[in-house]
């Protein structure tokens, strides 16, 4: 792993940018703050060729892109990272999927079923967090924790794909 031992290959600030057009509500916003959140407790993300951080992360979004532009902590741009939304079509759509029928069986499923359910969630979750990690691969590195915290954030952001 990249970065600095003493762990400023880190996020510090995460921003979506206003024009990206991602939808916006008191649910969809709550969603945000929270995977944000989330994301800044427990990250390492070291830019290829960075400063060695603290850095802040921009997200945009453009033409099926995510675009993930990387700053210092004084802002100087790092680099930009572009996400391929093709690549987490399916399994944005499947864990939406999963997680929906989750809540539902919730409220009435036996608890065997709701763990089988809890079981199938984590594995979608890591997939999409994989696919993030190997995306991004060779422009930023990150653990797998992170990628897991990104993987929440992409979902939260509801970008249609």
């Amino acid at each position: 792993m990249g970065g600095d031992p003493a762990g400023d290959a880190r996020l510090v600030e995460v921003v979506l940018d206003p024009g990206a057009g991602f939808r916006r509500g008191p649910d969809y916003e709550h969603e945000r703050r929270i995977a944000i959140h989330d994301l800044l407790e427990e990250n390492v993300f070291a830019p290829a060729g960075g400063s060695g951080g603290p850095y802040r992360l921009r997200i945009g979004r453009e033409e099926g892109r995510l675009l993930l532009d990387v700053d210092d902590d004084l802002g100087v741009p790092q680099v930009q990272a572009v996400l391929p939304l093709a690549s987490l079509r399916r399994i944005l759509r499947d864990y939406a999927t999963i997680c929906e029928s989750y809540h539902e069986a919730i409220r009435t499923a036996p608890r065997s079923r709701i763990e089988a359910m809890d079981m199938g969630r984590r594995a979608c979750h890591n997939d999409g967090a994989e696919i993030i990690r190997h995306e991004l691969a060779g422009t930023i590195d990150i653990d797998e924790t992170t990628a897991r915290q990104l993987f929440t954030l992409v979902h939260a952001l509801h970008v249609r794909v």
